[in-house]
């Protein structure tokens, strides 16, 4: 059966990375995972925003991607040592810091794809997703991290787990089952979607095979991070599910 996560809307899926930092033209004011960039992709008319989480010394769980500010901002402190008033005013004027509860009370009707980059942010993420498991979709790197969210957000008392997608360990075995014609359904058990690179450490990952294997049992693939149009438009000739991309505005023009 379909989660909601993926009913009811455009095939194949655009998933806005991080947002939109550059709809008309590209702005160094304002930063991926921001309320601004949620806003432009929105916008634009993508239904899925790709974002990621992490944990402030304060407790609060929210949208940013790396370990350390050191990319964004030359600091090299742990976002997990900076007081989430501290990240706010620091996210001020390059779009604004979102929580995860901000951001879906932000942006009722998007759907978003979440990466829980720590797993300090486990227990506190069940509360909060509780009420929108329809409209979001849990991973991570970790297999572990990904489940001990999901079990999270059970124990809050969620009616619906929310979608997910397979960490590393779920894409190695599915990309080695499917190599020597295997089934993968205990691998794919419980899950909705597997989204990997064309390719990681010179090993294809976006294989025909992998491909079948994953959507013969109602798996879709979705395919990151493609920025190029002819890349998409290749990938999804051969038949991926969905694109995450830095440039939704040009996808979903595209795709459409």
């Amino acid at each position: 059966m379909t989660h909601p996560f993926f009913a009811g809307s455009r095939h194949p899926r655009v998933l806005a990375h991080r947002g939109l930092t550059s709809a008309g033209g590209e702005d160094s004011s304002v930063w991926e995972n921001t309320a601004a960039a949620f806003a432009a992709a929105h916008a634009t008319g993508a239904e899925y925003i790709e974002t990621d989480c992490q944990v402030t010394a304060g407790g609060d769980v929210v949208l940013f991607h790396d370990d350390t500010l050191e990319r964004l901002t030359g600091d090299t402190r742990a976002v997990a040592s900076v007081r989430t008033r501290e990240l706010e005013s620091l996210l001020a004027e390059h779009g604004g810091l979102l929580t995860v509860a901000g951001a879906l009370d932000a942006f009722p009707d998007t759907r978003f794809n979440l990466d829980v980059k720590t797993p300090a942010a486990v227990e506190r993420l069940g509360p909060v997703l509780a009420a929108h498991t329809h409209r979001v979709l849990v991973t991570s790197f970790s297999d572990a991290t990904r489940l001990a969210a999901l079990r999270s957000t059970m124990q809050a008392g969620a009616a619906l787990r929310p979608a997910t997608s397979g960490g590393r360990s779920v894409t190695a075995r599915l990309r080695a089952l499917s190599a020597a014609r295997l089934s993968p359904a205990r691998t794919l058990r419980d899950v909705d979607a597997v989204q990997i690179p064309e390719s990681h450490r010179g090993i294809r990952l976006f294989t025909p095979s992998l491909l079948r294997a994953a959507q013969r049992h109602g798996i879709e693939v979705h395919v990151w991070t493609i920025n190029d149009p002819d890349d998409m438009s290749r990938l999804v000739a051969a038949g991926a599910d969905g694109i995450v991309t830095d440039r939704a505005d040009i996808a979903l023009q595209l795709l459409d």
